[in-house]
């Protein structure tokens, strides 16, 4: 929340729970504020035992899966033509190497399926939940058989001794697993979350056809946690896997696999519509992909895809409205081009919005040019921000020491800012109500920092970690 603790001249610039009876926990529990071993002191070999709830596509492959690596593990799923088929050691589904992993199971005694998810629950020590979440045509999440089986869980718990993990898989928006079904588990069991019983978040990132693969190899192991220990202890059951583990919060990891498939649909659609604007022109798409994907520096990379400001500058908006036109051109209808000019306008819009909302009238800007480190104006989204709050009334100061007067008014703006530049820090603070950073830069950081004491900071940039959740300061987007 924001504050006004205005500057003074002589300012410088510069628990414990006990623990719970844990049946057949496989390692040490984490409770803040305790020395506890850690997860590679376990000195055990034991697994926990699963229960899968769901037979479908994911649960099959996992509960095959996790079979092959010694768990004991019940598939559990009310269609009773699946539970039949898997007791066969049969793939309910075609996925290659499934049907042989099943029967092995099946073989070796460590995998069997039922229809009660209760009796199901009492004999294991953690429950996968991978039961289908359709939308309806409008896009709306449908909660139906995930309320079911948590009701059931909780059922379960009620009567059950001991510690036990519930781990969602089914792919929900952000929140659904702390605002409706952790409630669901505690009223049906009468226990707490976080001390009966832990709740995790573990998206999957298996592909039909390779399923298999893609379980022992993913490209990452995204655990969210609703405590330490839940994350702890199902971290423990992708101990070998290969690729990055991440812990998270359980609403980062329901949200990472809508990013994750969304990027993938955004991959396919723009690399059809090149493709169709490749071959109005008789240039083969094929041929200019293969070259575009080889930049793993800037093309596939985390560059670019961190939220922050609106891009700006001599080539981006220039060649993607070039683009756009060559497309009208050619009568090739491209809507996923034509409309990335219109979100970076939105997101400045959006930046504006943040300001009005903190109904001020002085504003400082950190940061003219389109980027640090050059002297650049050409369609910078920090112009373009202070031509619509100067249209809005506000009083301007800007801070860039690569920008002069004779430049500004080079630039050709619609408003005259070529008497808003200030270099003193203390004279800027001292000059606004409000101040905005566009640069990511040590300069601006530093500016923040100081900033924050006196008036309210929104940042456009992602500055730095540690300032997230502090007075006075507001990301434009985190």
């Amino acid at each position: 929340m924001f504050n006004k603790n205005r500057l003074n001249p002589e300012d410088t610039f510069i628990e414990s729970e006990p623990r719970a009876n844990v049946e057949k926990l496989t390692l040490p529990m984490l409770v803040k504020g305790r020395d506890s071993k850690s997860i590679q002191d376990a000195k055990t070999d034991e697994k926990p035992s699963l229960s899968i709830l769901g037979l479908g596509y994911v649960g099959a492959v996992s509960t095959a899966c996790f079979s092959d690596r010694g768990h004991d593990v019940i598939g559990v799923d009310p269609d009773e033509e699946k539970v039949a088929t898997l007791n066969l050691g049969e793939s309910p589904i075609v996925e290659e190497g499934l049907g042989d992993l099943l029967l092995k199971g099946v073989k070796k005694g460590n995998l069997k399926a039922i229809s009660d998810t209760v009796v199901a629950v009492k004999q294991t020590d953690v429950t996968f939940v991978s039961v289908g979440t359709p939308t309806d045509a409008d896009g709306v999440c449908q909660l139906g058989y995930l309320k079911t089986a948590s009701e059931q869980i909780g059922e379960a718990l009620r009567s059950k001794d001991g510690y036990h993990l519930i781990v969602y898989r089914s792919t929900v928006p952000p929140k659904t697993t702390r605002d409706i079904m952790i409630p669901i588990l505690e009223k049906l069991s009468g226990k707490q979350s976080g001390k009966d019983f832990g709740v995790c978040f573990n998206p999957e990132f298996l592909r039909e056809s390779t399923a298999i693969k893609d379980f022992y190899s993913p490209p990452k192991t995204v655990i969210g946690a609703i405590d330490e220990r839940s994350g702890a202890y199902a971290a423990k059951l992708y101990e070998g896997i290969e690729g990055e583990l991440i812990q998270t919060s359980i609403e980062a990891a329901e949200f990472v696999k809508y990013i994750d498939n969304t990027w993938h649909a955004l991959k396919v659609a723009f690399g059809n519509e090149v493709g169709r604007l490749c071959q109005s022109t008789g240039v083969d798409g094929h041929d200019v992909m293969d070259i575009f994907v080889k930049d793993t520096k800037l093309n596939l990379s985390p560059y670019y895809l961190k939220p922050g400001f609106a891009f700006g500058g001599s080539c981006l908006p220039k060649d993607t409205r070039g683009i756009t036109h060559m497309a009208e051109q050619q009568g090739i209808d491209i809507p996923l081009i034509n409309n990335i000019i219109a979100s970076n306008d939105q997101h400045i819009a959006h930046a504006l919005k943040l300001v009005k909302k903190a109904n001020v009238n002085r504003v400082g800007i950190v940061g003219m040019t389109f980027k640090p480190g050059t002297d650049d104006l050409r369609e910078s989204p920090s112009v373009e921000l202070m031509q619509r709050l100067h249209e809005c009334g506000h009083e301007l100061t800007y801070y860039d020491p690569n920008v002069n007067p004779e430049r500004m008014l080079r630039a050709g703006l619609s408003m005259d800012l070529s008497h808003s530049g200030c270099l003193d820090i203390f004279l800027l603070i001292r000059k606004t109500d409000l101040l905005i950073v566009t640069h990511k830069s040590a300069d601006a950081r530093r500016i923040a920092r100081f900033a924050k004491q006196h008036i309210p900071v929104i940042d456009l940039v992602g500055l730095d970690d540690d300032l997230k959740g502090t007075d006075n300061y507001q990301g434009i987007c985190w």
